[in-house]
């Protein structure tokens, strides 16, 4: 069975959350792995933080509308999402990994909203 048809296996056992929100947790967890330099293991903060950081990236001030579209609300749903994956041994975990580490870690109002900074890059000919 492929990596996507085990995705959708999972939404049909629990349809909580879109194979999008799947698809984008592992892409964060590659990211995260090149940022922090790991090839295998990274922690369920570490990858939080790569999450917050493509989400950034990806969707800017929009972030926490396109997480709640998905059904994700706050940090541990991240979480329920990477122990899909690890019960449907797409991912592993550790002995010391557990749901706790993705309680609660940060608050989508604050790091997609409040704390939002807008970036206007200048090109070199001087236009924006």
């Amino acid at each position: 069975m492929s990596d996507i048809q085990t995705l959708r296996k999972i939404v049909e056992k629990n349809p909580r959350y879109p194979v999008e929100a799947y698809l984008f947790v592992l892409e964060a967890l590659f990211c995260t792995r090149k940022k922090f330099k790991k090839e295998k293991h990274v922690s369920g903060q570490e990858l939080l933080e790569g999450i917050k950081d493509l989400a950034l990236n990806r969707y800017g001030s929009t972030a926490k509308m396109v997480f709640n579209h998905w059904g994700i609300k706050k940090t541990v749903d991240l979480g329920d999402i990477v122990f899909n994956m690890v019960n449907a041994k797409l991912l592993s975990k550790t002995e010391e990994d557990s749901l706790d580490d993705f309680k609660d870690v940060y608050n989508f109002e604050d790091v997609f909203i409040k704390d939002y900074q807008f970036e206007i890059k200048v090109l070199k000919n001087g236009n924006k």
